[in-house]
């Protein structure tokens, strides 16, 4: 038992600090650092923003790649807001008429209230262009700044130069501010492709350009050998190579440190940037942080209420397995909250509401297990064999129903199509899987450890439950 006892005191000595860390970690300049919980758009306040996607130019075989370019440049420009935690996902349903477009791209923004700017900045076509820059203007700036830019080769014929991106806002404009336009864009591309190298079998980027765009790329090229072409898209670089030779017949290779899963996307940006995906807006909400606190403060309540609730009915009728359990579900519910904060999870009123009925889910293994001790009393067993005996009959009961719950939970989550179905089934897997331990190992070595050492009429009334009090 002292053995059992020590262990315990272990537990609730990490159990204390976890709930510590939860705690104050919410508080600005404490010592675990500051590390708030991350709250989806319906907790925090915000934009929710829904287009309509015109995919009628885009041949059938290419509206997937299409759409999800389409969301990689909206990603791009939700970026430039400074917003925590954006949601920008695709959505494919079912049409009232054959003119109607089933595609839809959903954007959520946290604490962003202005949706009118929200809109005109995300609605704007996704835009592709060649910019040039001399060699001597890309030397001063390389020499100028703390950084070096990243560049790659084009065509055959052509070499590169090795360097990192520019870590600062300030250093990103001042590098895209050299580059001068050429006239060239994503519409003279006719194609790009995904294509190996010969010599090496590595994956490059191929370019065919209409004639319009032959013509301009070859004089381009022929004029400025040794300058740097700098590939645009939505204004930022996705490739800046070095011009070795001219270029006459429309084609032309990028070359790099490419993989594969790279340069695949390489070829998505440069072919749908090229043919953009009109998007319109259809519906809009703006949810304002007053009544994104009101959830917030909404599911602390409910939580509260339903712990005090669970609590005095686990003692009541359970009396010190009881007690054990809430023990158990005050572990239980730290360390929730502390994964909430590490992963993190974006916490939404649908995740706090599967949260809550995890809750449930830790105190029904607690249940079944004090319920096959008291099957066990009741056969004449002393209260230690009662109580090894009933958690090992109670442990397959609780696997296979717990995993049952996890295998539906990761269906959800795989297929759920929005972040309230997604939101509450991460929640609940994660749940399961804590429950799991906090009322298997942590209810059974608090138990061993306070539990009676030899059966009399008290320490069976301690232990056992409901009205049973003779055994």
């Amino acid at each position: 038992m002292l053995k059992h006892r020590v262990k315990a005191v272990y537990l609730l000595i990490i159990a204390v600090f976890i709930g510590y860390f939860v705690f104050s970690s919410q508080v600005p300049g404490n010592a675990l650092g500051f590390k708030p919980f991350h709250l989806g758009l319906d907790l925090s306040g915000g934009s929710h923003l829904v287009y309509q996607a015109d995919i009628s130019k885009i041949a059938p075989g290419d509206v997937s790649g299409a759409m999800d370019s389409l969301k990689d440049v909206v990603e791009r420009r939700v970026n430039t807001f400074g917003v925590s935690e954006p949601l920008v996902q695709t959505e494919q349903g079912a049409t009232l008429s054959s003119e109607e477009s089933a595609y839809k791209l959903i954007v959520e923004l946290p604490g962003v209230t202005d949706v009118d700017e929200a809109a005109r900045s995300i609605g704007a076509t996704p835009a592709l262009d060649f910019r040039l820059v001399t060699a001597a203007e890309m030397k001063a700036f390389e020499a100028s700044s703390s950084s070096a830019i990243n560049n790659v080769a084009i065509n055959a014929s052509i070499g590169s130069t090795t360097s990192s991106a520019s870590t600062t806002a300030l250093q990103v404009a001042a590098y895209n501010a050299i580059f001068k336009d050429t006239g060239l864009n994503g519409h003279m591309v006719s194609r790009a492709s995904l294509e190996f190298n010969q010599t090496t079998n590595q994956p490059v980027v191929g370019l065919t350009f209409t004639k319009e765009g032959r013509d301009l790329f070859g004089k381009i090229t022929k004029d400025h050998i040794g300058d740097y072409m700098g590939i645009f898209l939505d204004g930022t670089s996705i490739s800046v190579p070095v011009i070795r030779d001219a270029i006459l017949d429309g084609k032309a290779e990028i070359s790099g440190n490419f993989t594969v899963d790279s340069a695949s996307k390489l070829v998505r940006d440069l072919n749908y940037g090229a043919l953009p995906v009109p998007i319109k807006l259809i519906s809009t909400q703006t949810i304002g942080p007053s009544l994104g606190q009101a959830a917030v403060n909404g599911g602390i309540n409910a939580g509260i209420i339903a712990f005090i609730i669970i609590a005095i009915f686990l003692i009541a009728w359970y009396r010190l397995p009881g007690l054990v359990a809430v023990v158990a579900l005050g572990i239980y519910t730290a360390i929730m909250l502390a994964i909430f904060k590490l992963l993190p999870v974006t916490l939404t009123a649908a995740g706090i509401a599967g949260f809550i009925i995890t809750i449930g889910m830790a105190v029904d293994a607690n249940i079944l297990i004090f319920e096959r001790m008291k099957e066990e009393l009741r056969r004449g067993r002393g209260i230690w064999d009662a109580m090894h005996e009933g958690f090992a009959r109670a442990w397959t009961s609780i696997r296979d129903s717990n995993i049952s719950s996890i295998i539906t939970g990761i269906i959800l989550y795989k297929f759920g199509s929005s972040s309230i179905v997604t939101g509450f089934a991460l929640v609940f897997v994660i749940g399961v899987f804590v429950s799991m331990f906090t009322a298997i190992t942590c209810s059974r070595l608090f138990l061993y450890a306070i539990a009676p050492k030899t059966t009399t009429k008290l320490s069976t009334f301690l232990i056992s439950n409901g009205f049973m009090n003779k055994i």
